[in-house]
């Protein structure tokens, strides 16, 4: 009987702890050092053709601390065939490669149920992220955006479905990247979304992405008519039509840095008084057309804002693959916002140098107006060069695309004008759906030299594997 009194405490310690251990686990949007991440579009694979970087299954985002929040980019277009939406997370999960649910074109991704749920029980919150610089959606109406709301809570969230995209995976609310269009219609959504999960067994958070100058053109309405949990504030320059004055390269001035206009929104406009406003990053230079900022600076502005905000809530960064390919761009922002993460690093295979002398017998000169990809190599000043990714343009030494391998250590073929890169490597595979725009700031492949049959073909195929790295990137950072 002692033995077994013995027992009994014992096992009742160990219920006690466990319980702890995940409360301790457990997402806390009261927190002021959150770290929010955008999972789904691969934007790695957007400029970098080395798959090894490209976005891996989203368990893969969730072995450590760092990442709190998940938002899944995106849900693009909100009625489509049969009535439902479409979703496209690039090489994840897409309608073309992973087929549809009969009726629509809503891509079946049951198979990330495994995963979504393995990061939920490590205390992150997976939300859904709806619309996106080029998501083709809106509301005609209160009523239109209210129905939608009742698909949205039985695809994702806590109704039921035949066509649940992420099988029984209960997601745990939404995010709003409203980046066109008309505000109408939104706040009846987030209404009709709250009202569903009000009594549910589960908190359930809605979020934004509005950008940074205040209020947002799309979503300003909308953010002081109902609650939020979190704002993800885009401060970033912006790689098409934005170019945001008040990004993160001018937090010295005080003219243009202006989180003190949202604070000021958070306590005294927003129907949530305690609401978290983040500050939104790019996660590495090619997350961004410009902005991008180190982790260490990154940090420090983040802990001053935190000392003079109390709404601060963390920073939300796009996106996992650029963190990842970044050397792990994510853990090194949390651990300057004061956290502990020890992981091993990340290298981005496609970011190194390797001095050496190279042999540039039969390699033609770097021409400006041939188009190179990963693999392709050129001589220039006297140097044997080797691009990383698709390029045109971007001169040897002077743009991160190419890799000094070394000194020419034989003679360097004469070129007549603009000729042709060396063939293509083994053709990309994996992002079977192209991006519904061209990407900014790459310029689309075109063929040079002409009459020269090589230098055409090699240009088409280098525009083939540039559609097919591509992500579909509706984010505008």
């Amino acid at each position: 009987m002692v033995f077994l009194r013995h027992f009994a405490a014992l096992l009742t310690g160990c219920v006690l702890f466990a319980a702890e251990v995940r409360q301790a686990m457990a997402f806390d949007n009261s927190r002021s050092d959150n770290l929010a991440v955008y999972y789904g579009q691969n934007s790695y694979g957007a400029t970098h053709p080395d798959q090894s970087g490209w976005q891996k299954v989203l368990s893969n985002y969730c072995q450590d601390d760092a990442i709190n929040a998940i938002p899944l980019a995106f849900l693009h277009v909100y009625f489509s065939t049969g009535g439902l939406p479409e979703i496209n997370m690039a090489n994840t999960c897409n309608s073309n490669d992973q087929g549809v649910f009969p009726g629509t074109n809503l891509a079946n991704c049951q198979f990330l149920a495994a995963s979504i749920k393995a990061c939920q029980a490590k205390g992150k919150i997976i939300t859904i992220s709806l619309g996106g610089a080029t998501g083709g959606s809106g509301f005609s109406s209160d009523a239109q955006a209210q129905t939608f709301a009742d698909t949205v809570w039985n695809l994702f969230l806590g109704g039921s479905s035949s066509t649940r995209p992420f099988g029984d995976a209960v997601l745990d609310g939404v995010d709003l990247d409203i980046e066109g269009g008309s505000s109408a219609g939104y706040a009846a959504f987030v209404t009709r979304i709250r009202s569903r999960a009000n009594g549910a067994s589960k908190k359930y958070y809605v979020t934004a992405a509005p950008q940074c100058p205040y209020p947002d053109a799309y979503l300003g309405p909308v953010l002081n008519a109902v609650a939020f949990d979190a704002v993800y504030v885009q401060t970033a320059y912006q790689l098409n039509s934005y170019n945001n004055w008040c990004g993160l390269t001018n937090y010295n001035n005080p003219n243009a840095w202006n989180f003190a206009a949202w604070d000021n929104w958070a306590k005294t406009v927003s129907v949530n008084k305690n609401v978290k406003v983040y500050i939104g990053a790019p996660a590495a230079p090619s997350a961004a057309g410009s902005g991008y900022i180190s982790a260490a600076t990154l940090g420090t502005i983040a802990k001053e804002t935190r000392a003079k905000y109390s709404s601060f809530g963390g920073v939300m960064l796009w996106d996992a693959s650029q963190a990842y390919g970044n050397n792990r761009f994510d853990v090194a922002v949390k651990n300057a916002m004061g956290g502990n993460i020890v992981t091993t690093a990340t290298t981005n295979p496609g970011t190194t140098t390797t001095p050496g002398t190279g042999s540039c017998a039969g390699v033609a000169a770097w021409s400006s107006t041939a188009v190179y990809v990963g693999g392709n190599k050129a001589t220039y000043n006297g140097h044997l060069w080797t691009a990383k990714w698709w390029t045109q343009g971007e001169t040897p030494g002077n743009a991160d695309v190419w890799t000094d391998s070394g000194a020419c250590s034989s003679k360097i073929a004469t070129a007549q004008g603009d000729v042709a890169p060396t063939a293509a490597p083994a053709q990309v595979t994996g992002v079977a759906r192209t991006s519904p725009k061209a990407e900014p700031g790459l310029p689309k492949p075109s063929a040079v030299a002409a009459g020269e049959a090589h230098q055409a073909a090699s240009t088409a195929e280098a525009g083939e594997m540039k559609a097919r790295r591509e992500s579909s990137r509706f984010f505008k950072f």
